[in-house]
């Protein structure tokens, strides 16, 4: 599973350079493991020139490759609805994309894959509800859905989020990006349905300023719930995957600010003191002070 292909030359001292080189054939499994091995490994910020260079490598695991390797999502123009939607592999069929509000392919495709009737309407009902979800939660951003017809009556589902911020609240200067994608997969059982969802949240935040000059903090998280929920008038498909993925956004949410953020924090906190040498002595001596006197 963790095999390299090794070329490498040993020197050893007072001889002539003996070649030593050792070549163990990969099949295509091992090479696509090792190449999801590297992404892991290599910065998040430049996923997508890393990517580029993984495919020029091998270029036999294209497909694979850019079905495995989240990258940010990138915003489209659909002129027949006048709305802006998502591109992502799962609303791409060859090197045309789909849009969620009009279902036409750009550039245009005669045989481009489609959902069928029942589950293209609810895939626009399920584009109305997001669009809600995101501008109540993310105020501003752009949100596409696009579900596919599995085996059966089952359907899986797509949901992507992507919120663009040039500033902060308090109108300090700052570059960051927030980019959702939720896959879902849906066993149909009529009264009941499982939910099978993976979500990855992929953050970028750059901030410059005189204080604490330029800082780029990225990276990305994902997770997976799978879930057994009933099925009713009152609680239909969009109402199930809309509460499981409420819930995901928030864990990841959390996880973020307090395990990466918090974490991120208090390294910087440790290795770097905003207050003088001076300044810290005299808060000891002032606790040093305050603890004698409550022992007293």
């Amino acid at each position: 599973y963790q095999r390299r292909v090794r070329d490498r030359s040993a020197r050893f001292p007072g001889s002539r350079t003996l070649p030593f080189q050792t070549h163990y054939p990969l099949s295509m499994a091992d090479q696509l493991d090792c190449a999801l091995d590297l992404m892991r490994r290599l910065p998040p910020a430049d996923v997508e020139d890393n990517l580029a260079g993984l495919i020029d490598l091998a270029p036999d695991l294209t497909e694979d490759l850019l079905s495995a390797v989240d990258q940010p999502l990138k915003i489209a123009h659909d002129k027949a609805a006048n709305r802006d939607y998502l591109l992502c592999d799962y609303n791409r069929d060859a090197d045309s994309y789909r849009s969620p509000w009009s279902s036409k392919y750009d550039p245009p495709l005669s045989d481009g894959a489609q959902p069928s009737a029942p589950l293209r309407k609810l895939e626009v009902q399920m584009n109305e509800v997001f669009d809600i979800y995101r501008d109540l939660y993310f105020e501003g951003g752009v949100s596409s859905v696009y579900c596919w017809d599995l085996d059966g009556s089952n359907f899986a589902a797509c949901i992507l989020i992507k919120k663009t911020q040039d500033q902060s609240k308090k109108g300090q200067p700052m570059k960051g990006t927030w980019d959702s994608i939720h896959v879902i997969e849906v066993d149909d059982h009529k009264s009941k349905a499982h939910y099978t969802l993976t979500s990855t949240v992929m953050l970028s935040l750059e901030t410059k300023n005189d204080a604490t000059g330029k800082m780029h903090l990225a990276g990305s998280l994902t997770r997976r719930e799978e879930k057994e929920c009933p099925i009713t008038p009152a609680a239909s498909h969009i109402v199930n995957i809309g509460r499981l993925i409420e819930n995901m956004e928030i864990g990841l949410r959390q996880t973020l600010e307090t395990i990466y953020f918090g974490k991120t924090k208090s390294i910087c906190s440790d290795l770097r003191s905003v207050l003088s040498k001076s300044e810290l002595d005299a808060r000891k001596q002032f606790s040093s002070e305050i603890n004698r006197a409550v022992k007293k």
